[in-house]
């Protein structure tokens, strides 16, 4: 009897313990459940959008193909868009953007519910009422299936889990004590505001990814995959290519004609049945311009013609279904992936400090860790800015030891429109180990008119890694030297990378290249 109660002692202390280091996780890892839980579910919305993306672009390259055009991406890489690998990596894009963004702001409201509202009943009506004008935001250019699933799903979903893990209030965090956890965030914020511009991920990629092997794996995945999800939101005016239906134009002059103008602008003339970007019926004295069976607008054929441009610019607008969740999709990027990050990295520290220091000093502890973790980072990025040159002081700059001073020196010749092979230390910046030398080296000689750096620059297309080869082709547009179709032409057909054949397309088109139908 008495080992009988000694043995119930035991295991209901053992229980007692149990349930406390499950508080204690509940309590620490209380924010990322939820939102992991809006990530998966995101993810698996993201993947479908893309992979029903890829098989719609499929269908007009086959189209585009099968009409005796120049496909990009070209047959070699065609097939992957019929592969659910690039639909879950390209739906990665989505998932740590608007994914994060929806997650974040759900579990939020479900916080700011429990800990401040929690009596007013007019909050489930308010929730509900933002909630669906985001939906008609969404929507309001026309009904996207896809992007309202985001939208529809996670919401509920973050909003109940975060309900339920919600540990009841610390007494001992009441107060400014609530502030430890997002205190180093704002701060973080702040400290990172003056580098938001346009150049910001430009400037990352080449400071902080492509100056370690880490960081280059992310940069390779990221020109892997990324076109896959990019092709889900363009613009029509965005697209590498689209289909045009001429076949309704009554006279076969006027037909030619537009398909000759049509073609300058990559809108190709299938000239068969088939869902059309854009098709063209004439009738009466004008012409309807029409977006997959649906009349968009109107015009007369001295519009089409000599203002074609501008026409088709009008016609990709009123068209453009996702202008606003394109724009929800950057703020998303900007803010609540650096944001969902913070918050992951906040939790995991809290948890391993709960064991540790104790509940009470982990959550000040994770936040130092973090903030310290943000700050270095901002010091990488700002250290490796390079020094300030003038132009008096290139050639030493070009010269010094210091990796980003060189850098900053090209920039500088790239801006001026210097000629780099008037340098004396460019034969030593052609064969240089770094990615993020070479990448900006290969930007000047876009602005170069040497004819050895044109042959130097055709040699850069051979560089082992991806980002300097795209900006070879980039540069080789710049030029303007038409030396250059015969042989971009000749890669962009046998290259297995779509985002090097879209630099090379791109390089064609300014170099004056137009596609010409060969087949009917």
């Amino acid at each position: 009897m008495q080992r009988s109660h000694v043995t119930y002692r035991f295991t209901c202390g053992n229980l007692v313990k149990d349930q406390d280091k499950i508080r204690i996780m509940n309590r620490q890892l209380y924010a990322s459940p939820p939102l992991l839980a809006g990530l998966i579910v995101a993810q698996a919305v993201a993947t479908v959008q893309v992979y029903l993306s890829n098989t719609g672009l499929y269908r007009t390259l086959e189209m585009i193909q099968g009409s005796g055009y120049l496909p990009v991406p070209n047959a070699l890489v065609m097939p992957r868009l019929q592969q659910i690998g690039p639909a879950f990596f390209g739906g990665l894009f989505f998932t740590l953007s608007l994914g994060a963004a929806i997650s974040l702001v759900s579990m939020a409201a479900a916080w700011a519910r429990e800990r401040f509202f929690r009596r007013k009943r007019i909050l489930p009506v308010l929730y509900s009422i933002c909630w669906l004008g985001i939906l008609i935001a969404v929507n309001f250019r026309g009904l996207d299936l896809m992007a309202s699933v985001y939208f529809v799903l996670i919401p509920p979903l973050v909003f109940k889990t975060a309900l339920r893990r919600l540990p009841p209030p610390d007494r001992r965090s009441a107060g400014y004590g609530r502030l430890i956890p997002v205190a180093p965030a704002f701060l973080l914020a702040i400290l990172w505001l003056p580098h938001l511009d346009g150049h910001l991920f430009g400037e990352i990629r080449d400071r902080v990814l492509l100056s370690n092997r880490i960081g280059q794996k992310i940069n390779q995945f990221y020109y892997d995959y990324t076109l896959y999800a990019a092709e889900v939101f363009k613009s029509l005016d965005q697209k590498t290519l689209k289909i045009c239906n001429l076949r309704d134009v009554g006279r076969e002059p006027v037909a030619r004609a537009l398909e000759r103008e049509f073609g300058k602008h990559d809108y190709l003339n299938r000239g068969s049945d088939g869902v059309a970007d854009l098709q063209v019926t004439e009738a009466g004295g004008g012409f309807i311009l029409a977006h997959r069976g649906t009349p968009v607008m109107a015009n007369t054929l001295k519009d089409l013609l000599s203002r074609t441009g501008p026409v088709l610019k009008e016609f990709s607008l009123k068209v453009d279904r996702l202008a606003f969740f394109r724009k929800v999709i950057f703020l998303s990027l900007l803010i609540a992936l650096p944001v969902i990050l913070y918050v992951f990295f906040f939790d995991l520290f809290r948890f391993g400090f709960s064991f540790a220091l104790g509940a009470g000093r982990a959550s000040p502890a994770a936040a130092l860790v973090c903030f310290c973790m943000g700050a270095g980072l901002l010091a990488v990025f700002s250290l490796n800015s390079g020094g300030k040159s003038d132009e008096a002081g290139l050639v030493r700059a070009l010269e010094s030891e210091n990796l980003y001073d060189r850098v900053a020196a090209l920039k500088i010749i790239e801006a001026k429109g210097l000629e780099i092979g008037g340098f004396a230390a460019y034969e030593a910046l052609r064969s240089s180990p770094h990615i993020v030398e070479r990448y900006r080296l290969v930007r000047t000689l876009g602005v170069s008119r040497q004819p050895r750096t044109y042959r130097d620059l055709l040699g850069f297309l051979d560089d082992p890694h991806l980002n300097v080869v795209c900006m070879a082709y980039e540069a080789l547009g710049r030029r303007g030297d038409r030396r250059a179709v015969p042989e971009i032409l000749s890669r962009i057909k046998t290259s297995r990378h779509w985002y090097a054949q879209w630099y090379a397309y791109r390089a064609l088109r300014a170099l004056g290249w137009r596609q010409t139908r060969t087949k009917d």
